[in-house]
C-alpha cells in the first residue's frame, strides 16, 4: 500500500519537474523570449533573430507601408531572387557603377565590408584591392575597387556585356570555350532628380569623365553622334540652366542608357530610329535587364539594399550600411518648375525608378515574409526536438522512480505521458499565439 502511495505521489512531483524544465526550455533565464507588459494585459511573446540571421531588423522610419500601391504586374520569380555564387569556383560578380548612384559607397562595401574566408587585401595608399577566391590567384569580383576600369571609365550594360568575359578570362588565363563562367551583374539606382542635381554639381567642381569609351558595336561614337556640352577642359562652374540646356548631355536619362542594349536602337546613332521609338525600346530593355540582374540596391534605402544583397548571394556585410540624406544634391534648393523640367529631361529615369523602387519593395517584402516562414518552421522543429527529449527523460525519471514491470503501472506512466503531451501542445500554442 505504501509503495503504491510512493508511486502516486512521484506522478506530480514528475509532472512539476517536467513544467519547470519545460519553461527553462521556453523561456531561458538569459533571454527575452517571454515577458509581460504592464500596460497590457496577457503574455507577450517575441523570438531573437538567431546567430544564423544575415539581418537585423530594418529601422522603424525604413519600415515597409502596410501595403505598396501596385503599378506593375510581377511574377513570383521576380520576386525571388536567389544566387547559388559560387566564390570558389568561376563565378564572377560584375558591379556596374553608374555615377552618383552611391556607387562609390557601394563599391567599398564590396571590397572592405564582407566577411570572406579569404578577404579583399587592400593595401594603405593604393586605389584597388586584390579579391582573389580562396586558394586561388584569381578575382571574383569585377568592380572599380577591385580590377578597375578594365572596360572603361562607369563602363554601361553594353559594354560590359561584350568586354568583361574577355577581359576575365585574359586576366585569369582562361580558355572561353572551355570555361563556362556565371557572370552576375549588380548596380545601384538614385532618386532620377537628386542623382541628376548630384551630377551637376560634380561637373561644376571640375568632373568631366570624357575618358569615357562608350563603346557600342565595336566601336565609340563620332564627334557628330555625341557632341561635347562645352568648349574647354571641362565644365567647371555651369549653372543650372546651362547644364540643363544641352541636348547631349548624358546626364540626362543617364540611368535607363547604362542598363539598357544600346545596340538595339544603333548605339548613338539619334538618326536610326525617332526620338519616341529610341526612348521606348530604351526604357523596355533597361527595364528587363534591371529585372534579371542579380541584384539592385536603391541609394534611398541602405538598410534594405544590405538585407536583400545578403539574402540573394547568401554573404554577410561586417558593419550595417548607414543611410546619409545630408548630400550636395539635398542641399539644392530649387523652385517646383525646375523640378519638372529636370523631370521632363529625365522622363525615362522617372519611370525606371518608379518600376524599380516597386520591384524592390516587393522583393523586400517577399524575403521579409520568406524569413518569417523560415524562422516559424525552425521554432516548430525545435519545439518537436525538445518534445521528443522531455518525453524521453520522463520515461527514464518513471523507472527510475520504480515504474514498470506491470500493466497498472504502464497505465500510469501512460497518463503522466499523456498530461505531458497535453501540457507540451499548450506551451506550443502559447509560443504560437
Amino acid at each position: 500500500m505504501e509503495e503504491k502511495f510512493n508511486r502516486l505521489l512521484f506522478i506530480p512531483i514528475a509532472a512539476v519537474l517536467f513544467l519547470m524544465i519545460g519553461y527553462q526550455y521556453v523561456c531561458p533565464a538569459d533571454s527575452n523570449t517571454c515577458y509581460f507588459r504592464s500596460d497590457e494585459k496577457g503574455l507577450f511573446q517575441r523570438y531573437s533573430s538567431g546567430l544564423e540571421l544575415l539581418y537585423t531588423e530594418p529601422e522603424v522610419d525604413e519600415d515597409l507601408p502596410s501595403k505598396i500601391t501596385s503599378k506593375f504586374n510581377f511574377t513570383e520569380r521576380d520576386l525571388d531572387r536567389h544566387v547559388d555564387f559560387n566564390i570558389r569556383g568561376d563565378d564572377v560578380m560584375v558591379f556596374l557603377h553608374i555615377q552618383k548612384t552611391g556607387g562609390t559607397t557601394f563599391g567599398r562595401h564590396l571590397v572592405k565590408n564582407i566577411e570572406l574566408e579569404q578577404p579583399c587585401d587592400c593595401l594603405a595608399g593604393q586605389r584597388k584591392c586584390t579579391c582573389h577566391r580562396p586558394g586561388k590567384a584569381e578575382s571574383w569580383l569585377f568592380s572599380r575597387f577591385s580590377t578597375g576600369w578594365s572596360c572603361g571609365l562607369h563602363a554601361d550594360w553594353t559594354e560590359l556585356t561584350s568586354c568583361v568575359p574577355v577581359v576575365m578570362n585574359k586576366r585569369d588565363k582562361k580558355s572561353a570555350p572551355k570555361s563556362k563562367r556565371n557572370f552576375y551583374y549588380i548596380t545601384m539606382l538614385r532618386d532620377p532628380v537628386s542623382r541628376y542635381l548630384s551630377e551637376w554639381k560634380h561637373v561644376q567642381r571640375g568632373a568631366t569623365w570624357k575618358t569615357a569609351l562608350h563603346m557600342c558595336d565595336g566601336r565609340p561614337p563620332t564627334q557628330d553622334e555625341l557632341p561635347a556640352c562645352y568648349s574647354g577642359e571641362d565644365w567647371t562652374g555651369v549653372p543650372l540652366a546651362d547644364f540643363m540646356s544641352c541636348p547631349s548631355n548624358l546626364a540626362n536619362n543617364r540611368q535607363v542608357r547604362m542598363l539598357a542594349d544600346l545596340s538595339l536602337v544603333g548605339c548613338y546613332n539619334m538618326s536610326s530610329v525617332s526620338e519616341l521609338e529610341r526612348g521606348r525600346v530604351l526604357l523596355a530593355s533597361a527595364k528587363a535587364n534591371l529585372r534579371n540582374m542579380a541584384f539592385y540596391g536603391l541609394t534611398e534605402f541602405q538598410r534594405k539594399t544590405q538585407y536583400l544583397f545578403e539574402r540573394t548571394f547568401g554573404l554577410r556585410f561586417i558593419r550595417a550600411f548607414t543611410q546619409i540624406n545630408s548630400t550636395r544634391a539635398a542641399s539644392v534648393g530649387i523652385s517646383e518648375k525646375v523640378r519638372w523640367r529636370i523631370e521632363g529631361l529625365n522622363a525615362l529615369d522617372v519611370e525606371l525608378y518608379e518600376y524599380a523602387k516597386e520591384l524592390f519593395l516587393r522583393r523586400y517584402q517577399y524575403n521579409r515574409q520568406k524569413q518569417h516562414q523560415e524562422e516559424r518552421l525552425r521554432r516548430w522543429q525545435e519545439r518537436q526536438q525538445r518534445q521528443r527529449m522531455h518525453r524521453t527523460y520522463l520515461a527514464q525519471l518513471w523507472r527510475l522512480g520504480g515504474g514498470g514491470g506491470g500493466e497498472e503501472e504502464e497505465q500510469e506512466e501512460a497518463k503522466v505521458l499523456e498530461q505531458v503531451a497535453t501540457t507540451e501542445d499548450y506551451s506550443s500554442q502559447v509560443v504560437r499565439w
